[in-house]
């Protein structure tokens, strides 16, 4: 804070108010987990409701699940139950150094493969951030009927070279404890995304120091907050993986990431595909994102695309109709599935929402 508040006294003084105001907030009563149906290891599929096909999300490893299901009344998961898809959630449990072997690419053959093919038929398949990378590749590995990418880094020479510079730096950092745990916890992954944007990291107690205490927006950045700075560790391997192999080497875009014995490429899958990237996302930024032809362009942050006040038109029903879409084609081989979106930014626009 001290270095992106340097000689504004009056800036300091709101990031303070704003962390203060924080930590004094009523916190909303926690959300109960949906029930289990299927089981893999220590993850498991939970059932979210609604009738219709099966449309599984793949969150990230990273921080949990629950960020698609927020807040009650405004909560992506509940609002897809309702729009004829039945709602399954992959939550991946808490890793035990046992594990320290497991990669990401381990994640997708031993658990989100089976969790899925458990289900009977191929699902509609949603990821989420790093979930969409692990998602790109379990469609790969098995049918599914459609597949939409949310924020998901694909191609990691898209990172500004000073954002992988500083994931290295943290890396070369973390790795030692991490290797000698077999895991790495999620306080030496919180200081990682903080690197990616520090200046939005403080200015966001800033802007919650001016909200009205109590308002859904103020309720939004508390729940928000405290789902970012909780999570469980990630494996050594899956650490490894991220930081060496995917920010330093770029396996992903470079066509050199194998899982199961299969390369890994979105631009192979034989189903229909969606690519939904954010314009200002300063978490995956657009550069990283898979280049699927089939794509929608946000005007909103990483997180506020999800959970924002703008999420329902802008990101919500378009998802829900190019999955509807997909349903009603039926078509086995790639195909562009195009929805209407409403407006877009043809260029990056201010972001009010969460980062």
């Amino acid at each position: 804070m001290t270095r992106e508040c340097r000689g504004d006294a009056a800036r300091a003084a709101a990031v303070l108010a704003g962390v203060r105001a924080f930590e004094n907030a009523p916190r909303l009563p926690q959300r109960g987990l949906a029930p289990v149906i299927a089981q893999a290891g220590r993850a498991c599929l939970r059932d979210y409701g609604g009738d219709g096909p099966p449309l599984v999300f793949v969150p990230s490893l990273i921080n949990p699940p629950t960020i698609l299901d927020l807040i009650e009344g405004h909560s992506l998961l509940e609002w897809m139950a309702q729009q004829g898809f039945r709602v399954l959630l992959v939550d991946w449990g808490t890793p035990d150094p046992g594990e320290r072997a497991l990669d990401i690419g381990g994640h997708v053959a031993d658990l989100l493969v089976p969790l899925i093919t458990a289900l009977g038929e191929p699902p509609l398949l949603a990821g989420y951030c790093l979930g969409g990378t692990m998602a790109v590749a379990a469609a790969t590995l098995i049918p599914v009927r459609a597949l939409a990418l949310i924020a998901t880094p694909w191609h990691f020479s898209g990172f500004s070279p000073s954002a992988r510079a500083d994931q290295a730096t943290l890396w070369a950092a973390a790795k030692h404890s991490a290797e000698t745990l077999g895991l790495m916890p999620m306080e030496m992954l919180q200081s990682g995304f903080w690197r990616l944007d520090p200046a939005r990291t403080v200015g966001k107690y800033a802007d919650f120091a001016a909200m009205t205490p109590g308002s859904l927006a103020a309720q939004r950045f508390v729940a928000v907050e405290d789902w970012a700075n909780d999570g469980p560790p990630l494996t050594y391997g899956a650490a490894r993986e991220a930081f060496e192999d995917f920010f330093g080497s770029d396996l992903t875009g470079g066509g050199r990431w194998s899982v199961g014995g299969e390369i890994i490429d979105p631009l192979r899958l034989r189903c229909p595909t969606f690519d939904i990237v954010s314009a200002v996302d300063r978490i995956v930024p657009a550069a990283s994102a898979s280049g699927l032809a089939n794509r929608l362009i946000l005007g909103l942050g990483h997180v506020g695309m999800i959970v924002g006040s703008r999420a329902p038109v802008q990101l919500w029903q378009p998802l829900a109709d190019f999955m509807s879409s997909a349903v009603r084609t039926g078509h086995q081989g790639r195909q562009a599935v195009h929805i209407a979106a409403g407006p877009t930014p043809a260029t990056p626009m201010a972001n009010h929402s969460q980062a």
